[in-house]
């Protein structure tokens, strides 16, 4: 298992985003949500607005989303595909 969430996010342009971080905050269908560290397993439906993911030092980065899904697997890792 990995020490901290990893995150790879992916978009039709190319690679967005790699690398561990604390957190990803992003508006699904069923709501906004936020990621942690070794949440559930989940495939959830992008809805339009902003990712917003916090890395370990604290700092944000953000992506425009229009649409796309996540996963998060049983391995603490996160994959986001994005439009």
């Amino acid at each position: 298992m990995n020490d901290f969430m990893r995150i790879n996010v992916y978009s039709l342009s190319g690679i967005q985003f790699e690398g561990e971080a604390i957190s990803l905050n992003v508006m699904t269908r069923a709501g906004e949500i936020t990621i942690l560290d070794y949440h559930r397993p989940l495939v959830s439906i992008l809805e339009k607005g902003k990712a917003v993911i916090t890395k370990l030092n604290g700092v944000k980065e953000e992506f425009a989303i229009n649409s796309g899904f996540l996963e998060m697997n049983p391995y603490n890792e996160l994959t986001v595909l994005m439009q």
